[in-house]
């Protein structure tokens, strides 16, 4: 902590802008709005979070605000003018998981701790429905003539575009099995450090992890299958009538 944040805070993102300027052609703006919206975002959070950590119901209605903008952000990624039915993907994985570690009690009903891993499961379900959500529209709208040709030889339309894109769905989950497979070898994922940190022994804190990942492959799984079904059924994207 000190001035030495801001400096290296500074630095980065102009680094960020300048290779998204230069090298990938796409302005320098993006970065930089990102990076002055992280640092606004998170000083609002960091002052919430120091009010609603001691309340655990008030952290499930920040929960809730998290969701929605989840939602949001995810369901515009994918299809702007149905953008809610992102809602469907993100509460369906995440539900079950934050239920299953409530239940056994891994997860305590306590306001900092609920705002933690609900924030990283929403967050997991969000990126997951983006990926798996465009990369199935891609690929429908690409292989347009195969799913006429499916509908044509007699399936329905729901089936022919399963049947064309079923298999891109699963890309979507590929940076979550990744992270979960490389873990302590690659990566040192930021629960694990964090409660080394905060001096949790090194037992402890790979125990959390250990929940934490597993609980984002399973909402990572459920939020792919549902986006990929969202799309088959012709809720997002082009109709086909």
């Amino acid at each position: 902590m000190g001035p030495g944040v801001v400096v290296a805070v500074v630095l980065l993102t102009a680094l960020a802008a300048a290779v998204h300027r230069w090298a990938l052609d796409g302005g320098w703006l993006p970065p930089v709005t990102a990076s002055v919206r992280a640092v606004v975002q998170l000083a609002v959070v960091a002052l919430l979070v120091s009010q609603l950590g001691q309340n655990p119901w008030l952290a499930l209605v920040f929960a809730l605000v998290m969701f929605a903008v989840a939602v949001v952000t995810s369901g515009r990624r994918i299809d702007p003018p149905r953008w809610w039915w992102a809602a469907v993907p993100i509460g369906a994985s995440v539900l079950p998981a934050a239920v299953i570690l409530l239940a056994t009690g891994v997860l305590p009903f306590n306001g900092l701790a609920l705002i933690a891993l609900l924030g990283q499961q929403v967050g997991g379900a969000m990126t997951t429905t983006s990926l798996a959500g465009r990369r199935v529209l891609a690929e429908l709208e690409v292989r347009r003539g195969e799913v006429e040709a499916a509908v044509a030889l007699g399936f329905e339309w729901r089936p022919a575009r399963l049947l064309v894109s079923q298999h891109t769905a699963r890309e979507g989950l590929l940076p979550t099995l990744d992270q979960t497979r490389t873990v302590g070898t690659v990566t040192l994922p930021g629960a694990f450090v964090g409660m080394m940190l905060g001096g949790a022994s090194p037992v402890e804190a790979a125990i959390v992890q250990l929940v934490v990942l597993v609980s984002l492959v399973a909402v990572g799984a459920i939020a792919a299958a549902v986006a990929l079904h969202l799309c088959a059924a012709g809720v997002w994207g082009r109709r086909n009538t």
